[in-house]
């Protein structure tokens, strides 16, 4: 194959990754929304962020492989039963080796830092009264109490628009607490209380599931959550009968 064909098969390869590039930040942009639980909290919205960030960060590193794959299928494929000339080497490619290491580098340490900080915005709180509620896990139900008042349930209610600090635990074996519409799980153990912050934004109604397998009915191991107005959530706690 002479030079100038050579790079004319080339730019088929850039065009395949410039291709498969846009595709896939469109998919990056759009599909995590699609794909993943309502958002309902603010650790839910960093969570879609985080993955569309992530995808979009990935996309022309995944179309590179694809497209590099395509090409080869396409350009570099042996027919016949005499051994195939050596193809085109690349490790020894200074520019090719250079855009490689910078490129993976920036994005490693883009990604690093994203991540991070991401955890440090998840696991925090900003103080401002948070409604305190105490989650405790058992074979195999949820129960929610809420100190100072003599409340409980086996249904979880939430103002909106108020912090919440979740105190975990559990009474009898390991327990997941997890509601995927507010991005936030946590494991129930014995002894021990682990808290978990969010911020309910939105109206509605939602699951909570046990992440961690506790025997024979894990899988029934749900409830219904609900986020009310803050008047509604008065009017709901005032109407509870009062344990002591």
């Amino acid at each position: 194959m002479s030079t100038s064909t050579n790079k004319n098969s080339y730019k088929g390869l850039y065009w395949i990754w410039a291709a498969l590039t846009v595709v896939g930040i469109l998919i990056g942009l759009y599909a995590p929304a699609w794909l993943m639980p309502r958002s309902m909290s603010n650790n839910m919205h960093l969570t879609v962020l985080t993955m569309v960030v992530f995808s979009v960060a990935a996309a022309p590193v995944a179309a590179g492989v694809y497209a590099t794959a395509l090409f080869a299928l396409r350009h570099w494929a042996h027919k016949g039963d005499d051994v195939p000339a050596p193809g085109p080497q690349v490790r020894e490619n200074a520019v090719v080796v250079t855009t490689w290491l910078v490129v993976s580098t920036v994005l490693t340490v883009f990604l690093l830092i994203w991540g991070l900080g991401a955890l440090a915005v998840d696991n925090g709180s900003n103080g401002k009264n948070p409604l305190v509620v105490d989650v405790t896990g058992q074979q195999w139900v949820w129960s929610f109490s809420y100190p100072g008042t003599h409340v409980q349930s086996n249904e979880l209610y939430l103002p909106v628009n108020r912090e919440v600090e979740f105190r975990v635990t559990s009474v009898d074996v390991t327990h997941g607490f997890w509601i995927a519409n507010m991005g936030i799980q946590v494991d129930a153990n014995v002894g021990t209380i682990t808290t978990i912050h969010t911020t309910p934004d939105k109206l509605g109604t939602f699951n909570i599931r046990c992440t961690q397998f506790c025997g024979l009915n894990h899988a029934f191991m749900v409830t219904e959550g609900h986020v009310l107005t803050s008047q509604q959530f008065t009017s709901w706690l005032a109407s509870q009968p009062q344990r002591a």
